[in-house]
């Protein structure tokens, strides 16, 4: 069975101002950063307030998420995680179906 390759994705979405709220207060519980900064290692993060849908592989999306969003990629003082399943049922967000964040890595000095 071949590959389908996309040609083009429409990746947009709108949160209302109470899912938006809800998920954001999720998204940066104390918690849920210390339970992220564990995982990794660091001793802080930021949330960026920057969510995206991730979008199926195609010519010009090869990370499987838009094209504006591959800086923090590629870079070392972000990181990218997949938003948990119960924040976004929590949130009342079931269009899209999965969202991902973006964190800053924070240094205490």
């Amino acid at each position: 069975m071949p590959l389908k390759i996309v040609q083009n994705f429409d990746g947009s979405f709108t949160l209302g101002a109470q899912a938006q709220e809800t998920l954001f207060n999720l998204l940066t519980s104390v918690a849920f950063l210390n339970q992220i900064c564990q995982q990794l290692g660091c001793e802080r993060l930021q949330f960026t307030e920057l969510l995206f849908q991730p979008v199926p592989y195609s010519l010009t999306t090869t990370k499987g998420m838009p094209a504006e969003f591959e800086k923090y990629h590629e870079s070392d003082e972000y990181v990218i995680i997949n938003v948990p399943p119960n924040f976004m049922f929590s949130a009342k967000i079931f269009k899209p179906s999965r969202l991902c964040a973006i964190y800053q890595k924070l240094s205490n000095e």
